[in-house]
């Protein structure tokens, strides 16, 4: 499979992980800071589909 025809969130990974290398990010650090981004988009995706809100299929 080419990444041209992966999957966004394949795509998503490979740049973050070249942006990481490239500018020589610690290991313990990156996995640091992409602990919150989880945090953060977790909560985003839980307060987006709460029944106030309704379901949705956001990518953001």
């Amino acid at each position: 499979m080419s990444l041209e025809s992966a999957p966004d969130h394949v795509k998503l990974a490979v740049d973050l992980i070249a942006l990481l290398e490239e500018n020589n990010i610690n290991n313990n650090t990156a996995i640091a800071a992409l602990k919150i981004v989880l945090q953060d988009c977790e909560r985003k995706q839980s307060i987006a589909n709460s029944p106030r809100n309704g379901p949705s299929d956001q990518h953001s």
